[in-house]
């Protein structure tokens, strides 16, 4: 364990009954980082939440918090508050009393409580709501009582378990700034669950992708989105073109036999082997003729087309029926016929493709 090293799950497993929630965690959280733990619904994530939180207990292996043993631990023990998705405001305390709960909880006297307490409605901009019932607030005011009756406590590690799920996509957004914002100004440990791509990649230093009950990948948001570690990585993903199929020796490199032809592969792999290439879709290009030169191309048609802001998708698919995606500016795609049916080639060079195993 690293001397930056905050938490560490160490071999730990989480079973309910016969059903295995989470298989031999190992992982670090460092101090000072924002991390994401991210994965679909199941994939176990707010399970690992629970058992640093102390409300659940890991049924094998040890968490260490500051190199300490928490496994029996009480909650209340170990300094570790959490922002709920519900939140869990208490709606018989006003905005101020909320706030000032925890510290009251720890016998801090009430002239501190209140300092304190204002200190935080101030910095998350809410002291004008101080003697407004929680029933009177709306969305993102709440979601605001809510980290400042957490952060109050002035704890060493915040833990968020998907805070932003009911909000609207306008108000997510610029919550999101206030949260990266306030996790850089206070040097809190973050760490936050969350089913959203956007969110993790948003906000966190670094991003946990979990899938039933394993840690599929670690590392920075660039790190994970620019080369994904396995096929199950890429494609949860959802912003990369996947081509399965066998490596092979060809006469300038390796390349791989996939459904849609031979693809060059720009770096070593084992021949032989099954594996999938990835190639992000703003890494493809198009074009109504067969590019020359030594490039990936493959023959597709025009199936649709998706205008996001300035960015447009277009959909396309081989004769083999894979569908491709290319994601371009408006400026990029103009005097392209992008019409229903129409047969163009989408090409990328084979420095910008991932080849990764079919985990």
């Amino acid at each position: 364990m690293s001397r930056d090293t905050l938490v560490s799950f160490e071999g730990v497993v989480k079973t309910f009954g016969g059903f295995v929630a989470v298989k031999k965690l190992d992982f670090e959280i460092k101090k000072g980082e924002f991390l994401a733990i991210m994965g679909s619904s199941g994939c176990g994530k707010t399970t690992t939440l629970r058992m640093l939180a102390g409300l659940e207990a890991p049924t094998e292996g040890v968490i260490r918090l500051s190199g300490k043993p928490i496994n029996d631990l009480p909650t209340w023990s170990r300094d570790t508050p959490m922002v709920w998705q519900s939140l869990a405001l208490f709606p018989f305390l006003n905005v101020r009393e909320n706030v000032e709960f925890a510290l009251k909880m720890r016998g801090v006297g009430k002239a501190e409580r209140r300092r304190r307490a204002e200190q935080w409605l101030d910095r998350m901009q809410i002291t004008e709501f101080a003697e407004r019932n929680i029933s009177q607030l709306s969305g993102g005011q709440r979601q605001r009582v809510a980290l400042a009756r957490s952060l109050v406590v002035e704890p060493e590690i915040l833990l968020l378990d998907e805070p932003l799920s009911a909000l609207d996509a306008a108000l997510k957004v610029r919550m999101q700034s206030v949260l990266k914002n306030l996790q850089r100004e206070t040097g809190i440990t973050f760490v936050y669950v969350t089913h959203s791509q956007s969110e993790a990649f948003s906000m966190a230093d670094r991003v946990v992708i979990m899938s039933r009950g394993v840690i599929e990948q670690i590392g920075t948001p660039q790190e994970i989105y620019r080369t994904p570690r396995t096929r199950f990585v890429a494609d949860f993903l959802g912003s990369s073109n996947l081509f399965s199929g066998k490596v092979r020796s060809g006469t300038v490199g390796f390349e791989l036999d996939a459904a849609v032809g031979t693809l060059r592969l720009a770096s070593p792999a084992t021949v032989g082997e099954t594996a999938t290439l990835t190639v992000l879709d703003t890494k493809t290009h198009l074009s109504t003729t067969a590019p020359a030169g030594s490039v990936n191309a493959v023959p597709v048609k025009v199936i649709g087309e998706e205008f996001v802001g300035a960015t447009a998708t277009v959909y396309l698919e081989t004769a083999q029926g894979q569908e491709i995606r290319v994601q371009k500016s408006h400026d990029e795609l103009t005097g392209l016929p992008l019409g229903i049916g129409q047969p163009l080639y989408v090409w990328w060079n084979p420095e910008d493709g991932h080849l990764v195993g079919e985990g």
